[in-house]
């Protein structure tokens, strides 16, 4: 398997992360999670190959996450449903090789991962 990129075309730093591979000329699949959603299945492999628990995905600093999920004591499937369900909470670039992934949040942690 190459490399995956999850990304918002609408976030300045999953942007960055796709200008870096095409610097790099390192050859990538994008799956833009706003037009292709991921399943409960795929957030569970991606979950699983960051070694992270799902309410560290979510992107607690977005305006949705604060109306309508903040205090909000939910399990594991709770929050894997919370991101399914609103793919624009999760946490990008995700950048996925093999059976690792990494948060791309610095710029430097794909660099790091992708050497």
């Amino acid at each position: 398997m190459g490399i995956q990129i999850l990304h918002n075309s609408r976030c300045s730093k999953s942007r960055e992360a796709l200008q870096y591979l095409e610097n790099q000329n390192i050859d990538f699949e994008l799956i833009n999670i706003i037009q292709n959603p991921l399943n409960k299945q795929k957030v569970v492999s991606v979950l699983q190959k960051l070694g992270m628990k799902a309410e560290d995905l979510v992107r607690k600093s977005d305006a949705l996450f604060k109306e309508k999920y903040a205090g909000q004591e939910l399990d594991e499937e709770g929050w894997v449903n919370v991101l399914v369900d609103n793919p624009t909470l999760i946490q990008r670039p995700v950048v996925i090789r093999d059976n690792k992934a990494v948060i791309g949040r610095p710029l430097e942690n794909i660099v790091d991962f992708l050497k």
